[in-house]
């Protein structure tokens, strides 16, 4: 039996063509389709398919059955400790580069990091020199799982530190950020839109913001100024109904040049703003 084989036997069960060459790959550990999709696989490579194709069937995400997923040039390590990277939340990195790119020394800070992804992104992406990025998050199981998707990015983990704190608490003690960037929990604990793969699998303390999904955004937009350079930016990813109310915040705060923007979906998805110097 080859990885072509398997591939073909698990899209037929599953129903799904990409995820069964995904898991295949996983299983079999193969790094080039078309140089090993002939390979002879192993009884071991086949129990490891069967029981993540189980697990799948039961309705847990792919992301965590393959146990590791890509976000934008990274392949991060992903469990149920922490949430699974979406792609609109890749453009909140590009927000944070337009700012950073053109600063010198620059400081950036990725609050309720989870898996690292926001950060790590930028440490990988901005320059290596006069490049300084923190991870923040509260819970100890996302922070050993962010330790370890930074051990995996090369040369810009020199650039990286990991810190533990509730929100902006940890920050006092550090010197100032040019930008804070976060995707905090903003979900309503009792949202019947939720999806029950999302409930019923991904971190709660990552996912529930309070019982308008607002909570997160209270903590950081007061607290972030006192962490903030001179014209220092606040970027953080919304729900898509919150663009309003977490812009009022922001300038409710002292924020200016607030603004709601979207996604490449058009949905209503980050709020940016700069604490004027002074």
């Amino acid at each position: 039996m080859t990885p072509e084989d398997l591939r073909r036997d698990t899209a037929a069960v599953l129903g799904d063509s990409a995820a069964a060459r995904w898991l295949v790959e996983t299983a079999t550990g193969i790094d080039d389709w078309a140089r090993d999709r002939d390979m002879a696989v192993t009884e071991r490579m086949v129990a490891h398919l069967d029981a993540m194709v189980a697990r799948y069937r039961t309705g847990e995400p792919l992301q965590y059955v393959l146990g590791h997923w890509g976000f934008r040039h990274l392949d991060l390590s992903i469990d149920r400790r922490v949430l699974i990277p979406r792609p609109e939340t890749e453009e909140l990195v590009d927000l944070a580069r337009e700012i950073l790119e053109h600063r010198r020394p620059r400081r950036v800070v990725d609050l309720g990091c989870g898996s690292g992804a926001i950060g790590l992104a930028l440490a990988a992406e901005l320059p290596l020199d006069d490049t300084a990025v923190v991870l923040s998050d509260i819970d100890p199981a996302a922070i050993d799982v962010a330790r370890a998707n930074l051990a995996g990015i090369g040369r810009p983990a020199r650039n990286v530190q990991i810190v533990s704190g509730h929100w902006c608490e940890p920050l006092h003690q550090l010197d100032p950020f040019d930008v804070i960037v976060s995707n905090p929990p903003y979900i309503a604990v009792d949202d019947p839109e939720l999806d029950n793969s999302v409930r019923d699998y991904e971190p709660s303390i990552a996912l529930f913001g309070g019982d308008d999904g607002l909570d997160a955004y209270r903590a950081i937009v007061a607290d972030a100024p006192t962490c903030l350079t001179p014209d220092g930016w606040l970027i953080v990813e919304i729900g898509r109904s919150q663009g309003a109310a977490v812009q009022s915040l922001c300038e409710m705060h002292g924020f200016v040049d607030v603004e709601v923007l979207v996604d490449i979906a058009g949905h209503d998805r980050f709020v940016r703003g700069r604490y004027p110097a002074g």
